[in-house]
């Protein structure tokens, strides 16, 4: 009686439990072959840019979505650096206003605030142009979104130069510096894939 109970509850419930298992185990088996196309993909492209560990550890997160394509490759860096140019000009603004700072550390973090507002705006524009980019007029188009990363390059420099010798206290100076060279080097980054992708059309 026993028995028969255990069969007709336990066994149907155990057949589901596998087939269960069978049907995850054998869709995400095809899943780690994309992955790693995809990985390998970001990892050769990176290879091509200035800073190329920085590229794919920013980039690697987002593999699903750039599968093996030059173009969504290059719409993600674009993305992904226009975030992080978002978040550390909202941080300088808000850093700006720390009380405690000397009237020359003020002035530096005006002028860079005033200069990576200019960046995010640049970085906007180029990526909004990416998502409507044809072939028509791709080569217009293309020019537009290298000039304006271009910019938004020049402009996150302008500021890391504002922090050039005693300007800023050490502490201060060091915290600063270091996120905007870390947005530098992701927007040089996308710069590069950006023209690797155009360099296809060509």
């Amino acid at each position: 009686m026993e028995g028969s109970f255990f069969s007709s509850h336990f066994l149907p419930a155990l057949l589901i439990f596998l087939s269960l298992t069978s049907y995850i185990n054998l869709s995400s088996a095809a899943r780690p072959a994309a992955d790693k196309a995809s990985t390998e993909f970001i990892r050769t492209s990176c290879g091509t840019t200035t800073y190329p560990r920085l590229c794919y550890t920013s980039l690697s997160a987002h593999a699903s979505v750039i599968q093996t394509s030059p173009k969504l490759l290059a719409d993600t860096a674009l993305a992904v650096t226009l975030s992080t140019a978002r978040s550390t000009s909202s941080l300088m603004s808000k850093m700006v206003q720390s009380h405690g700072l000397k009237p020359r550390e003020v002035a530096a973090m005006h002028d860079c605030v005033e200069e990576l507002s200019d960046s995010v705006d640049q970085l906007r524009r180029a990526m909004g142009e990416m998502t409507q980019i044809k072939g028509s007029n791709f080569g217009l188009m293309m020019d537009d979104i290298q000039t304006w990363v271009s910019t938004a390059l020049t402009d996150e420099d302008t500021c890391t130069d504002g922090f050039a010798g005693n300007a800023m206290n050490g502490n201060l100076k060091t915290t600063v510096r270091a996120r905007i060279v870390n947005m530098a080097h992701m927007t040089s980054n996308a710069l590069g894939l950006i023209n690797s992708y155009a360099s296809l059309h060509n």
